[in-house]
Order: C-alpha cells, then structure tokens, then sequence
C-alpha cells in the first residue's frame, strides 16, 4: 500500500485511521488492518471501492466477509485454471499443426456461479452504460449457456479465420456461416431476424466494450461481422 492510497481511502471514508498524531501522521491498529486486508481481498476480484464501501456497510461480520472473499476467490482460480489448461491445448495443438475440436476449444463451465462470474464484467457495463440486467434478461442456465457459448466460439473463431485469409464479407461461405448461427439461436429460443442480427453487430462495433472483446480476438473483426451482417441482411430482407 502506497501513502497516497490510504490517504485517498481515507477521504473518501473507506480506512479511518483510529487516531491523528500532533504532526498529521496517520494511526493504524488491529481493526483498520483487518478491513484493509478485507478491502484489498476485494480489491484483488476488482470491485471498485464504491462497491467495496457497500460491502463492508453492510456486512460487519469478518468471518463472514472472509468466507464470501474465498468462494468467490475460488470461483476465479477454477476460471483461470480452466482458461490456461485450454490455452496449453491450444498452444500443444498448433506447434503440431493439427485443429482444435470445438469440443476443446470450449470447455465451459461447471455451475451457475461460475458462469455468473464470467459474466460479471459485461453485465456490470451493460448496467452502467444502458441501465440493462443481463443476467435477469438471460437466466443461467449452465448446460444450456455452455451449448451457446461453444456454438458462439466456433462462429466468432470461423469469422475470424476467414477474415484472416482475405475471404470477402459477402462470399456465400460468411453468409452460410451466419445462416447456421441464426438458425442454431432459432432453435434455442434466441431467434433474431437478419436485420435484428445487423443491427446487434452495429452496437458491438459501436460499443467500446465489445469492440475491444472483438478486436482482442482479431483486429478488425468488429468491422468485418458489421459489413458481413449487413450483407445477409440485404440477402435476407
């Protein structure tokens, strides 16, 4: 912990010290290095303080605060461990030039509040930004996301391939391949028209958050399911 910070915890009411000496110094105890150790456990899961100040007044039991810091603690290291066994495959995988099943390239997740955690980010800005709960608009389903998120994977991850080799976005192998992703959301009570899908694609190429998830996985991918949206649209209408 730096100076600055428990001086800026300080004014914003987060850490009182429990006293003030004559020379400005401020004093710390066993209780204010107790919630310290609470505010930086939530620190470390990346609520903001706002948040972590919500927290803590409304639970003054330790113990308790402790116990709920370690699930959810957990929770992320089985994401993590998930995520970088996954990459390892991925990594083994292509050195022996060979392709990953989708089977592999999505593993999923084991219950709902791993999904939830997965999910929190996005929901989080969804909320700040629009004011919509996604989680109360989609209800974890953990079998049911893991099929979506895997079919989900395997469109972006084919969107990506073809934009890596140069194939137009209007080549009948992009408009098939978007054909089968709609068809599959049909059949699985997500059904959207063609120019529904266009237009959820404009707001992923408009909205900061999900163009940075979308460039992460290949630079200009926003651009090109916009423009390849647009194009089956104009098929489909």
């Amino acid at each position: 912990m730096t100076v600055k910070a428990l001086h800026h915890y300080h004014k914003i009411g987060l850490l009182l010290p429990c006293g003030i000496t004559e020379a400005g110094y401020r004093l710390y105890g066993q209780a204010e290095l107790e919630r310290l150790q609470q505010i930086l456990f939530y620190r470390e899961l990346d609520f903001t303080l706002e948040e972590i100040g919500q927290l803590l007044r409304g639970e003054t039991n330790r113990a308790a605060i402790l116990e709920g810091q370690e699930e959810l603690l957990l929770l992320r290291k089985r994401r993590l461990e998930t995520i970088i066994d996954t990459l390892q495959h991925s990594i083994a995988t292509s050195r022996k030039g060979d392709t990953m099943s989708e089977k592999d390239m999505f593993r999923g997740f084991n219950n709902e509040e791993e999904w939830k955690e997965a999910l929190r980010e996005q929901s989080e800005h969804l909320e700040k930004e629009y004011g919509f709960d996604l989680l109360e608009a989609n209800p974890v389903e953990t079998a049911r996301m893991n099929e979506l998120a895997a079919e989900a994977a395997a469109f972006m991850d084919g969107m990506a391939k073809a934009l890596q080799t140069g194939v137009r976005h209007d080549d009948q192998q992009i408009l098939g391949l978007i054909g089968s992703h709609l068809s599959f959301l049909g059949n699985h009570g997500l059904g959207a028209t063609a120019e529904e899908f266009a237009v959820q694609t404009r707001f992923f190429r408009e909205d900061d958050f999900h163009r940075s998830m979308l460039e992460s996985q290949q630079i200009g991918l926003s651009y090109y399911l916009g423009a390849a949206s647009e194009a089956y649209a104009a098929v489909h209408e």
